[in-house]
């Protein structure tokens, strides 16, 4: 992509893991908050489009559908934007975006037009918030990063609980128009968090380092070399997976209530009940994750909150009342909480803070043809069959079968590639490690003069911290 001064955390300063970081953590939980609740907020105004413009429940899916694509397609770009220009100015042309698609959606005369408006100038919005907002978080955050990815991503529920009615009322006094321009006006707020993203300072260097300083390699804006880590390459496989049913059962769940001839204030509240669990499970997940114990395993804590949610949604399609529904979305909250807590906490841990800006681009990337199809393949699912029992099923096999990717990958191929070296370099590091630990084996087949001149072609390979094979994911 080229070279340039590049936005990068400054590689000299501790994250605080507090003081300021506390205005960027609010900041992300209302970032995080807009960004996954307001697609599945929209679904209470589908019944009111599906009337006035004629058309059927794929085709208002696609509304959804885009705003999420977008948040996750756009992914490289808002990388690039961030390491060029920094993640406070992003933020606040993304603030701006968010509110524009809304207001001129409230004008708009064709489901198209809708697509436009609502689905890409709003999630191009968003996403110039979301993935910055993150990668503070991550620079601010170390010790404390799993209780802090967990309250940022408690913003989803939070949010989903209030928008979700207010879309009701909105629509009841105002219709899909006026509630469409109300909420124009509340992504507003998003320039306000983007405000709160003060960048990190670099320590102050004396006279002898200031030169080596100037001559610092420039960093690229978009960072491939994250392909060559096995870790993340499984865990962008299964999270691609995974998002091709882990949004569809907030998406359908209202109209599922209605079809079932309940109100359409009961039927909302359901997405209420949901997010209220969400709430609470998602910052009790990042205590558990950040435990002394657990911190080194979260993958596969990772994995066992996606074979919950999918399971949640094989459960939930045998539902035929309002209280089989509820009890879906009770334990479906739970599963989404742990899986929304931990997703990017994983991520992390598998790249560090220096490529997080790249990566996380490359993944949403990845994810964003599997979010693309995901809901509207669902509708047209539901539109042939007139049943949701398929749908949720449907769902619940995609989010378990990127499980088994993530936790199998991660034991049989990560770990068993960590665990025995094949080539004679790797062989000559290990060897060192030893040597300098007093453990040198009397069978050695690396020799000491071998191992220096190792150590001399490749200076910048000595001091690399030996991982944990349970952490490579």
């Amino acid at each position: 992509m080229g070279a340039v001064v590049a936005d990068d955390g400054p590689s000299g300063v501790k994250a605080p893991d507090g003081g300021w970081g506390w205005a960027v953590l609010f900041g992300c939980f209302i970032i995080t908050g807009f960004s996954y609740a307001f697609p599945k907020a929209v679904s209470v105004f589908f019944k009111e489009l599906i009337r006035e413009f004629g058309i059927g429940y794929s085709d208002t899916a696609w509304i959804s559908s885009i705003l999420l694509a977008m948040l996750y397609g756009t992914g490289p770009l808002c990388s690039v934007c961030v390491n060029r220009f920094g993640c406070r100015p992003v933020m606040l042309v993304g603030g701006l975006f968010a509110s524009m698609g809304m207001v001129i959606a409230s004008f708009c005369t064709s489901i198209v037009q809708i697509y436009l408006t609502a689905g890409v100038i709003t999630g191009l919005g968003l996403a110039l918030n979301f993935q910055p907002s993150l990668i503070m978080l991550n620079r601010y955050f170390d010790k404390r990063r799993p209780l802090a990815n967990g309250l940022s991503a408690a913003g989803s529920p939070v949010f989903l609980c209030a928008l979700s009615p207010l879309g009701q009322i909105l629509q009841h006094e105002y219709g899909w128009r006026g509630g469409f321009l109300i909420l124009g006006g509340m992504l507003l707020n998003c320039c306000v968090c983007g405000a709160l993203m003060r960048p990190l300072e670099p320590p102050k260097k004396s006279e002898a380092t200031k030169e080596p300083a100037e001559k610092k390699v420039k960093k690229k804006l978009l960072d491939f070399s994250v392909f060559k880590d096995g870790g993340f390459v499984i865990y962008t496989l299964a999270a691609s997976i995974m998002v091709l049913g882990l949004f569809v059962p907030p998406v359908f769940v209202v109209s599922y209530a209605k079809d079932l001839g309940y109100q359409d204030t009961k039927a909302a509240f359901l997405l209420t009940i949901l997010g209220f669990i969400d709430i609470f499970a998602r910052p009790i997940c990042g205590m558990v994750a950040g435990l002394k114990w657990v911190r080194p395993r979260c993958v596969y804590l990772f994995s066992f909150a996606m074979i919950f949610n999918g399971f949640t949604d094989l459960m939930g399609s045998m539902s035929v009342d309002y209280g089989g529904l509820v009890v879906f979305c009770i334990f479906f909250g739970i599963s989404y909480g742990m899986v929304g807590a931990l997703q990017f906490e994983v991520l992390m841990a598998i790249v560090g803070t220096q490529k997080f800006s790249s990566a996380i681009g490359l993944v949403l990337l990845a994810e964003a043809m599997a979010v693309l199809i995901g809901p509207p393949s669902a509708g047209k699912l539901l539109d042939a069959t007139g049943r949701y029992m398929f749908v949720f099923i449907t769902a619940g096999i995609e989010v378990t079968t990127s499980a088994l990717v993530l936790a199998l990958g991660n034991f049989f191929c990560i770990k068993k590639k960590s665990e025995e070296p094949h080539t004679k370099e790797e062989a000559a590091e290990r060897e060192e490690l030893n040597k300098f630990e007093d453990k040198t084996p009397e069978d050695a087949k690396v020799d000491s003069i071998e191992v220096e001149q190792f150590l001399k072609d490749e200076p910048e390979k000595n001091g690399e911290v030996v991982t944990n094979p349970e952490t490579c994911v």
